[in-house]
């Protein structure tokens, strides 16, 4: 079995990751990333991604904020807030430098709104750091650490050079990322070590949901999917 190639082989991870095997090589194969890695994704999926993920990660950082409040050792909580500036940092740099290379204002990101998918998964995400247990919450947020390590990855091995998107490939092909990974994955098996049978259930439910939504977001951007128009809604 893959178990990506920032697994600790830890028995939890190991499992969850297996469960959802299908679905995540779905991800890896989606036509987004398969033309991203081509360097033939249209530009308009890209944009709607950048400025999708961009409001996601402002989100993702306060989950991961409450994920370091809960955590149960101060070498978890350390890491998850760590990354919680980390995610900021990217929202602000990186993307910023995407913004600008395909000619699109930072002002775009002041008036964006949140996509269904990316309201519905930052809301899953936020009730389940808030609302459950520390064990449930490191599932939670798991899947978009893990998931864009091996899609970043695999990608890198297959990337057709000059690419338009190589620095969100260098990104999360990186091996400071893919070390993180590991360290969150850790915490993951940590967790599991100690939870009973129903909270493990729990964590598999919830990352499984989670690498859901990875799909989804990544498939809305290509669809160019969004809230209907009044006007839509009205001639219906």
């Amino acid at each position: 079995m893959s178990n990506g190639s920032a697994s600790t082989g830890g028995l939890f991870s190991q499992q969850v990751w297996q469960q959802n095997q299908a679905l995540i090589t779905a991800i890896r194969d989606m036509p987004y990333n398969r033309e991203l890695a081509a360097g033939t994704l249209p530009s308009s999926a890209f944009q709607h991604y950048i400025v999708q993920d961009s409001l996601y990660l402002r989100r993702y950082s306060r989950a991961l904020a409450v994920c370091a409040a809960k955590a149960t050792d101060d070498e978890a909580a350390d890491f998850f807030a760590n990354s919680a500036r980390v995610a900021i940092a990217v929202e602000k740099s990186m993307h910023a430098g995407f913004l600008h290379q395909f000619g699109l204002s930072e002002k775009i990101l002041d008036s964006a709104k949140m996509s269904p998918v990316c309201q519905a998964y930052t809301d899953f995400l936020v009730a389940a750091c808030y609302e459950r247990s520390y064990a449930v919450a490191v599932a939670a947020i798991l899947p978009c650490f893990w998931v864009y390590e091996h899609v970043g990855r695999e990608i890198a091995r297959v990337v057709i050079a000059p690419n338009p998107y190589q620095a969100w490939i260098d990104t999360y092909s990186d091996e400071g990322f893919a070390a993180a990974v590991r360290q969150a994955i850790g915490f993951l098996d940590a967790a599991a070590a100690s939870a009973g049978d129903e909270e493990r259930q729990h964590m598999a439910e919830v990352f499984e949901l989670s690498t859901l939504y990875e799909y989804q977001f990544w498939d809305s951007a290509y669809q160019g999917n969004d809230w209907p128009k009044f006007d839509a809604i009205s001639e219906r």
